[in-house]
């Protein structure tokens, strides 16, 4: 970790192998690793460190997806399962098990969770009057599904960009799913991000990042 405010690196310990994911919520910072572990670590401004919080054990393969929403922690592993985790007690609360291949990314989208697995497969997550989570539609892919990021168009309006893993990013109309338009790459897609003012990010299987940003006018 870097402190981009005094320009020190900061080591944490405790991953064992590669680690798959990150994330942040409720003050601590989530690491997804190989063993199928998530690791929590909080800062502490005394020490000025990390320092290991807790190891949530659940999953049996790896962890390579984690998103934090309405204080939950939801995380996509190899098992093919989704558990969700309460950010206070850091207890698994359910375990999703819809899907039948490697969950490659979990979004959360107003009040709904997605993910995409390489079953080919977007679910769409929503809760029951119990709380629990059910899926309530599932979207069907010609390949297997590597990354999905929500974000708002120039006109404010949202879209779901859905990176398969034949090189070919979807962008779908939201919540209709209806498409769009895609982008081709030389390559697979396997991280797209968020950034300021209409721009998003995608890397590549070869390290390549490429910037983009939403036009507010059709090409002629």
């Amino acid at each position: 970790a870097w402190n981009t405010q005094t320009n020190t690196d900061l080591s944490l310990s405790g991953p064992v192998g590669q680690v798959y994911a990150l994330v942040v919520g409720n003050g601590m910072l989530f690491a997804g690793t190989q063993d199928g572990n998530i690791l929590a670590w909080r800062f502490s401004a005394t020490t000025n460190c990390f320092q290991p919080t807790a190891a949530l054990k659940g999953h049996t393969l790896a962890v390579v997806s984690l998103v934090v929403g309405a204080n939950r922690l939801y995380s996509g592993s190899m098992d093919n399962t989704i558990r969700v985790w309460d950010l206070e007690t850091l207890q698994c609360i359910q375990t999703l098990t819809d899907h039948t291949s490697v969950v490659m990314s979990v979004l959360c989208w107003e009040q709904f969770l997605l993910s995409c697995s390489l079953d080919r497969t977007v679910k769409v997550w929503a809760a029951t009057e119990s709380g629990s989570l059910e899926v309530t539609y599932t979207h069907k892919e010609e390949h297997g599904v590597l990354a999905l990021c929500g974000m708002h168009d120039a006109e404010a309006k949202p879209v779901l960009l859905c990176a398969c893993n034949n090189n070919i990013v979807h962008l779908y109309d939201l919540p209709s799913f209806n498409e769009r338009g895609k982008i081709f790459s030389k390559e697979e897609i396997r991280a797209i991000e968020i950034g300021p003012g209409g721009l998003f990010f995608t890397g590549d299987g070869k390290g390549e990042l490429r910037v983009w940003k939403w036009s507010e006018t059709a090409p002629a």
